[in-house]
């Protein structure tokens, strides 16, 4: 009994709480890519050390990080060599965006990185995390705008008594 009282309690916990497993980047690897990238001399490197510093920037906590990474990551889809190169952006642009709160900007990218590899498994973990957060603020949309209603038809009949 008692593990199912602690598995109610994690339960509503996570879903305040919203864990995602995905990574954070703190600013000296970031610092460290943006190193790689100066020093890079043969644009195959150079485009490798840019692929690195997209990522490093959109797992960061900062949001001016993760905006800088987004329009990186934006500005070289359309360069991309390979399918996999194009899925990888997108993916990466999906994280962006779920850092950032745009959560049906998130999924819709997931679901163009899932046609070019509909089992790869990454995306589709992120995507089951992005849905469920998009859920979880739909359900605390409703709670507030009905909590909202309640004071108002409450405070209405409250002054209708008064008035009696």
């Amino acid at each position: 009994m008692d593990a199912k009282i602690a598995g109610f309690f994690d339960s509503i916990g996570s879903f305040f709480g919203g864990g995602d497993n995905i990574p954070w980047c703190d600013r000296d690897i970031i610092a460290g890519c943006e190193r790689e990238v100066a020093d890079a001399r043969d644009d195959t490197i150079r485009n490798e050390c840019v692929m690195r510093l997209s990522w490093a920037l959109v797992h960061s906590r900062q949001s001016e990080d993760v905006n800088r990474g987004i329009a990186m990551l934006e500005a070289s889809l359309n360069s991309s060599i390979s399918p996999l190169q194009t899925r990888e952006k997108l993916y990466l642009l999906a994280v962006g965006h779920y850092r950032n709160g745009d959560y049906a900007k998130s999924r819709q990218l997931l679901e163009r990185c899932l046609e070019i590899a509909p089992d790869w498994r990454q995306a589709l973990t992120l995507k089951k995390v992005v849905e469920d957060k998009i859920a979880k603020d739909g359900v605390i949309g409703i709670g507030i705008a009905a909590t909202a209603v309640g004071l108002l038809v409450g405070g209405i009949a409250a002054a209708v008594a008064r008035k009696k």
